[in-house]
């Protein structure tokens, strides 16, 4: 391993196969300040940002802001924001250096470092990547306002915790100031992401100020997006091949896939990037890619993840190589199919072909523990949406109420089959509590605690799908329940 690190100044020293900032990094300003700095927004719209400074809109650098952990900051900052960017398939590997993040803040040690990065008339966008239970919503799916760090930046404007607490005293600065709000464009799979980032934003400004709520509400554009790239968890052994490929150390390079996609509505008042010279999509409604990606890749991907799981497997390509959830998937992607829009022009078909290929990149090793996280946030938008509608419908979800099972029966395996902490949940600590009991009183009792189908007059028959699910797959696992859905297991 090599003691030098990546940076402006050893960016001459990178082989020639390794592409690099084409343009002065010092003549970029920032105009982009992003919330959540993790693989995905590096692997994403980070990459996209650096086509368009290479192609000359230099005034759109990031400054990038961790709400919770120094980490990120800590591995970029000695090396001036830079990063190796792998892109992996199962032929072979391209490296790219991107320098689209001109700094790094951490919310904790400097809330008003970040306060003033959000103020600075420069900032034009912010876009956020901070994972589906930072939103802080309560089971019916608004503002949970009784959330310690919700009630902490209420009583402590100048000093916030939360996205919700920096967004709204920025845009109220802002206004006192005379300067145009932002854009907040929301980059999480969330439904309808950028209506619903809106809506809770306007939730907790009431709680400080109606007049703010009001100015949010009518004069701040929160257009949504769909965004989509695998991006696995980068290992000790990615390091140390990328720090041989490169000849000096990289601290954190991230790695991912070729396929690379973003849908974003066009509605941007104080300006953008010209990201569509670079493959992004502008739309006048995502909705419609938002729900394909949801119910067919998400969706996807947490049943590949847990049966995975439940079946052995750690990474995707392992799983999906499995004959029996091979054949699920594509069952669970024809029970999903009928519940999208049949006139917004979607090419279901091509578009699950390509996952096809997606999931058996060997190259990749996506760890079916990493998708596990977080199952009762993801859940609801990615399986049980789908459910109802096929039940509205009269049809049956079988297909989609066995993820949820398998989900369960994930978590319940942990301690037993799998490592103790092998992934986890917001709901891990009631989950524990709730032992060892029947299927039916199980499934009713994680219903409740996550919030599934609240209210819906088909709850019932989703509890009984999944309880029936459940009792197969504490029986005789995945190839019991397989088996009632007419999959054949070829596993002993």
């Amino acid at each position: 391993m090599t003691n030098r690190r990546l940076s402006n100044s050893t960016l001459t020293a990178l082989p020639a196969s390794v592409a690099v900032p084409r343009y002065a990094r010092g003549g970029i300003a920032p105009g982009i300040v992003h919330l959540g700095v993790g693989a995905f927004h590096r692997a994403h719209q980070a990459a996209y940002v650096d086509d368009c400074l290479a192609a000359g809109e230099a005034d759109w650098g990031i400054v990038g802001v961790s709400l919770r952990s120094p980490d990120t900051r800590d591995a970029l900052a000695p090396q001036d924001g830079l990063y190796t960017l792998a892109i992996r398939s199962s032929i072979g590997e391209e490296l790219r250096v991107v320098g689209s993040i001109l700094s790094m803040l951490v919310a904790p040690e400097d809330p008003a470092a970040v306060l003033a990065a959000l103020t600075d008339q420069r900032t034009r966008i912010v876009t956020l990547t901070i994972t589906e239970k930072a939103y802080l919503r309560a089971a019916g799916g608004g503002l949970d306002s009784t959330h310690p760090d919700i009630v902490h930046d209420l009583a402590n404007p100048q000093m916030p915790r939360t996205a919700h607490g920096f967004l709204t005293e920025a845009l109220l600065r802002r206004r006192f100031a005379g300067i145009k709000p932002f854009t907040v464009l929301c980059c999480d799979n969330l439904p309808a992401n950028g209506a619903t980032l809106h809506r809770l934003l306007v939730e907790f400004a009431a709680l400080r100020d109606p007049g703010l709520a009001g100015h949010i509400a009518d004069g701040v554009a929160f257009p949504s997006s769909m965004v989509d790239r695998i991006v696995p968890a980068t290992t000790d052994a990615d390091r140390a091949r990328i720090a041989v490929e490169l000849g000096i150390e990289d601290a954190w390079p991230v790695m991912t896939e070729p396929f690379c996609q973003w849908v974003v509505e066009d509605d941007f008042p104080a300006g953008r990037p010209v990201w569509e010279k670079f493959g992004v999509t502008m739309v006048g409604d995502v909705g419609p890619f938002e729900d394909m990606k949801l119910r067919l890749l998400n969706g996807s991907h947490s049943a590949i993840a847990y049966l995975g799981l439940l079946s052995g497997y750690d990474t995707v390509d392992r799983a999906f190589a499995d004959p029996a959830i091979r054949q699920f998937v594509d069952g669970l992607w024809a029970e999903a199919i009928p519940t999208l829009p049949q006139d917004a022009g979607l090419d279901t078909a091509g578009y699950t072909a390509q996952l096809a290929e997606r999931y058996s990149n060997t190259a990749l090793a996506h760890r079916t523990a990493q998708i596990a996280n977080d199952g009762s946030q993801k859940l609801p938008q990615r399986i049980v949406a789908s459910a109802l509608d096929r039940l509205s419908a009269g049809d049956p979800p079988a297909h989609l109420m066995l993820v949820v099972a398998a989900w369960i029966a994930a978590c319940e395996a942990r301690g037993k089959t799998l490592p103790e902490a092998h992934f986890t949940d917001p709901i891990d600590t009631p989950l524990t509590a709730l032992g060892s009991r029947p299927a039916d009183e199980t499934v009713t009792a994680i219903f409740d605690l996550a919030g599934f189908a609240k209210d819906h007059s088909h709850r019932m028959t989703l509890i009984d799908l999944t309880a029936a699910h459940l009792e197969r797959l504490r029986r005789g696992g995945p190839a019991a329940a397989f088996a009632a859905l007419g999959v054949r297991s070829e596993k002993p």
